[in-house]
């Protein structure tokens, strides 16, 4: 039974949220609270004192090429010649590997964002090659730590920085501050802050602590950047504003895109285009590969559905030939779908199985698989997503020992919607609503968006929309209170006067200069 629910009532709700309540900038821990943050500053001073070849190994993700993209943009700004990689998904894997190491021998200091925790064989050729080493990645340690001359990340057990939960972006952005800090130079923190805003979304970070006032702060600084990259965006999504939504659902796609289908290194060219014309091509680029990375995705996910075993706690699905580069996403699609963890592997040309895997629900997919690490030749990750390769043959081993390790862990399916707030009458719903929810923006990971029930409402009217009506407008009303909805993505055929129960978020509705409440529909219980 949901709580019947009033505007008090979910203040309340929200604000048990926060258990800080709302941070400011003001409140960013400083830099040297990170284990080896003045170790790594001091070395990269000397790099840049005596001339010394620096190299940047980025990731093909948005947070790896937002982390790229920092590092790139502030050595042009203090004129300072580097080097860049981003490792291509299909050629040479993830991150800091020993396919990398041939292309930059004769650096001097190589440095790592977002990867590196997991590259224990590819730091001890580093070192064979006599290139320093320093590693910043926020994801989980491996039993084995790679030898380097700093590791920046939060999550090591002597590290005092007080937030676990921060993104690679966010590491590069305080690594900028601390250096800015040790060569005594004037920039403008705020410039890079606004990559940052992007990476802490997209790499569905809790949106709370300093993460929340980080993206608050980048996003304002978005609203009035100059980056002809982001003025690009702009101009194409016809939008004044860039919201939290807009970076989630729009930007973080196309610029995920490019890594996703060939290579991530046009993303990173894209943000940091001097100008706008350049941008305006850039960014046609990455909508082509985001259209063919929504068509692959899309057909993938419809195969993987069927090959679910439906008496599986995790969904393990194989593929023959499928794009390497969506794995992540069909996972993600078909946990949902399926209401279970999800791996999804395809062979790679090494001849090995390689994918991805996507938690659901509160599951710790990363401590699942971590207890079957003996039959991985690859893996890393943190509780929610995971990337990992094994041999065809140790397959069967493998979904055996994370079958036990999830009945193991007591994962208990919840049959409720824990974003769901509470039950609401459709009399309650109103601006002072959605004036209320405002205060507690951006919503998206570690800070849902407020999931409502109304009960004994009546379908009115239910009218299919979108160009293959895939799509469908509601009017509902409830006690003589109409409302206006929409239900995205669903083949489902509703009867009008149908009495049901309906679970909904509650929007603001723009459209030629009037602004109307609206309904987004997510479940409808007959």
């Amino acid at each position: 039974m949901v709580r019947p629910l009033t505007l008090t009532g979910l203040e309340t709700l929200l604000t048990m949220r926060f258990e800080e309540g709302f941070l400011s900038l003001r409140d960013l821990p400083k830099p040297s609270l990170f284990k080896d943050m003045d170790r790594a500053t001091e070395r990269i001073v000397d790099a840049i004192k005596n001339r010394e070849k620096i190299t940047i190994i980025g990731d093909y993700d948005v947070d790896g090429v937002t982390s790229t993209t920092l590092m790139k943009l502030f050595f042009d700004e203090i004129g300072y010649p580097i080097e860049w990689i981003i490792p291509n998904r299909f050629k040479d894997g993830y991150g800091l590997s020993a396919n990398i190491i041939p292309r930059i021998i004769g650096t001097d200091l190589a440095l790592t964002v977002d990867n590196g925790i997991s590259a224990v064989y590819a730091a001890q050729l580093c070192k064979e090659e006599g290139i320093d080493l320093i590693i910043t990645d926020h994801h989980l340690l491996a039993p084995e730590v790679p030898e380097a001359y700093a590791i920046i990340n939060q999550k090591q057990e002597t590290c005092t920085f007080p937030y676990k939960d921060v993104c690679g972006a966010q590491i590069a952005w305080y690594l900028i501050a601390s250096l800015k800090n040790a060569l005594e130079i004037k920039i403008d923190m705020m410039a890079y802050m606004e990559l940052v805003s992007i990476a802490i979304i997209a790499d569905m970070m809790p949106l709370q602590h300093i993460n929340r006032a980080m993206v608050l702060a980048g996003i304002k600084a978005l609203n009035q950047s100059k980056r002809p990259a982001i003025r690009a965006f702009l101009e194409h999504s016809q939008k004044e504003m860039i919201t939290s939504e807009d970076i989630g659902f729009f930007l973080a796609p196309l610029l995920n895109s490019a890594g996703r289908m060939e290579d991530a290194s046009f993303a990173v060219d894209f943000l940091t285009s001097t100008n706008i014309y350049d941008a305006r091509v850039r960014l046609e680029r990455l909508i082509e590969f985001n259209t063919l990375r929504k068509a692959t995705e899309h057909d993938i996910t419809q195969k993987a559905i069927t090959q679910v075993e439906q008496d599986d706690k995790v969904a393990i699905v194989v593929g023959e030939a499928w794009h390497e580069g969506v794995v992540g996403i069909v996972a993600a699609r078909v946990a949902r779908a399926c209401e279970k963890p999800c791996i999804i592997l395809t062979q790679s040309e090494e001849g090995l199985l390689k994918g991805s895997g996507r938690s659901f629900g509160e599951c710790d997919l990363f401590a699942i698989v971590d207890g079957a690490r003996m039959h991985l030749e690859k893996f890393g990750g943190h509780q929610a997503a995971i990337g990992l390769s094994l041999k065809e043959e140790s397959l069967e081993t493998f979904k055996m020992e994370v079958e036990r390790n999830f009945k193991e862990g007591a994962y208990v399916k919840e049959l409720f919607d824990p974003d769901i707030v509470g039950n609401l009458h459709f009399s309650a719903i109103s601006f002072e609503l959605t004036s209320l929810m405002k205060k507690y923006e951006p919503y998206g990971q570690g800070n849902a968006t407020p999931k409502f029930v109304s009960s004994n409402v009546e379908i009115l009217q239910a009218d299919t929309m979108g160009k293959e009506g895939e799509h469908i407008r509601f009017s509902f009303a409830q006690d003589g209170v109409v409302m206006q909805g929409v239900k995205f993505k669903t083949r489902e055929v509703f009867e009008t006067g149908t009495k049901v129960d309906i679970v909904y978020t509650v929007t603001e509705n723009h459209f030629r200069g009037r602004v109307t409440l609206q309904l987004m529909v997510d479940k409808i219980v007959t």
